[in-house]
């Protein structure tokens, strides 16, 4: 897929996680997450820019989620410790929300090229090649599809997680 299904695909992964963060009131924290799985949809595709890397391979793997997920923890833990007024359950908060973002935005990207012909191994070169043959990465119905329903999942995320944070006891 291109850019736009990705960061659909990404959106609408996140949905739920946003819809959560939400509804236990934490609305900044959601749009950080939601920017954060658009702005790191397109990472697995950094593949093509590194010579003697294969695309859709290493990069696109579950293990590379895990990696991402690691480094979008630590992210997420250095960036709140900015913040003494956190304290350190705010600093574990945001270091697993950071990781748990960074690793669903990359097994978003994995799925969303598993819906081409090309496919994808997430498991590696050992593992199966998932392919779904639903469009073509370059199918302008299929990234504009993706995209459409990662804002609608978005939009629908933020009014479930709204209503549900309006019902809880201030």
């Amino acid at each position: 897929m291109y850019r736009k299904g990705h960061i659909g695909a990404a959106l609408l992964a996140y949905a739920p996680l946003g819809a959560v963060t939400l509804a236990v009131g934490f609305e900044t924290t959601a749009v950080v997450g939601a920017l954060a799985a658009a702005g790191l949809a397109m990472v697995p595709d950094y593949d093509q820019r590194v010579p003697g890397i294969k695309h859709r391979g290493v990069t696109h793997t579950v293990r590379f989620a895990g990696v991402v997920g690691i480094g979008t923890a630590i992210v997420g833990g250095v960036v709140a410790g900015l913040h003494p007024e956190m304290g350190a359950a705010g600093v574990a908060g945001w270091a697993v929300f950071g990781g748990v973002v960074g690793t669903l935005t990359i097994i978003a990207h994995i799925g969303a090229d598993a819906l081409t012909p090309m496919g994808v191994e997430p498991f590696g070169d050992d593992g199966p090649h998932i392919t779904y043959g639903v469009c073509r990465a370059d199918s302008t119905l299929g990234n504009y599809g993706l995209l459409a329903l990662g804002v609608a999942g978005t939009l629908l995320a933020y009014g479930i997680g709204s209503g549900l944070n309006s019902l809880l006891p201030v």
